[in-house]
């Protein structure tokens, strides 16, 4: 998988937030196999450097570091948050996130494409959070993304991919895009179809750190990842309506 001019192993992408202790989050991301995390920049401790001794078991993880701007609601929000996260995290990587409602935290799409055209003038690496509609993948690409991250289902529900017929299209409507089904995944069946369906990563935060055992879940989504990978490439028979049998029923013998 290459990203930006970066060649991955690994099709997990994991987030930080909402593990139990450090350990247990050291432990989940070296089982998942991930080389890139995700974490969010809290302005509010921004000068404070409350956040460093998190910073400093992130940076030991020997991991890529994908910031995000995670609670954003505006393009001015966003690209300020966007600018603090690159001095503080040193990358030119962004998850940008521009929330446009509330209850289900769906994208601003307008202003997501606005902040998307900004930062990568501003010489951004920017991975939008999206929906699966193809003309707001069409205008992300066109201010200069090259890779689309659209939603399965809303933050943290857990429901897995709730359109699978437009993920499918997006899919197919843009063939040579990285792409990265985030949000929403629940279980590692849920990744293993984003897979199967051609996408090329899956990202996951809440369905690892709110599981019983973290540290079990991650590895689990990472063999879930391998068997959609291996599932798509081995061509997958198509849906039928009808029945077919295993059994060749031509020269059957009749049994009077």
């Amino acid at each position: 998988m290459r990203v930006y001019d970066v060649q991955l192993q690994s099709r997990l992408f994991l987030g930080t937030a909402q593990y139990p202790s450090p350990a247990v989050l050291r432990e989940a991301v070296k089982q998942s196999g991930s080389e890139v995390v995700t974490v969010s920049l809290r302005r509010e401790s921004a000068g404070k450097q409350l956040g460093q001794s998190f910073w400093s078991l992130i940076q030991k993880m020997n991991v890529r570091v994908l910031p995000n701007t995670a609670g954003c609601h505006s393009v001015g929000e966003a690209v300020t948050t966007a600018h603090m996260a690159r001095e503080i995290f040193q990358t030119d990587w962004i998850k940008l996130e521009v929330i446009g409602e509330s209850d289900t935290l769906c994208p601003d799409i307008f202003g997501l494409v606005e902040a998307a055209k900004i930062l990568t003038n501003d010489g951004f690496k920017v991975f939008p959070y999206t929906t699966e509609d193809l003309v707001v993948a069409d205008r992300l690409l066109s201010v200069g993304c090259e890779v689309l991250m659209p939603w399965g289902a809303p933050i943290g529900t857990g429901r897995g991919l709730n359109n699978p017929y437009g993920l499918r299209t997006l899919r197919a409507h843009f063939p040579d895009v990285p792409m990265i089904v985030d949000a929403g995944i629940g279980a590692p069946s849920h990744a293993c179809l984003a897979l199967e369906l051609g996408y090329d990563a899956v990202l996951i935060n809440t369905a690892v750190a709110s599981a019983g055992d973290p540290v079990a879940m991650a590895r689990a989504f990472a063999m879930a990842v391998e068997a959609g990978t291996k599932a798509y490439k081995a061509d997958p028979m198509e849906q039928r309506d009808m029945a077919v049998p295993s059994t060749p029923v031509l020269g059957k013998g009749d049994l009077l």
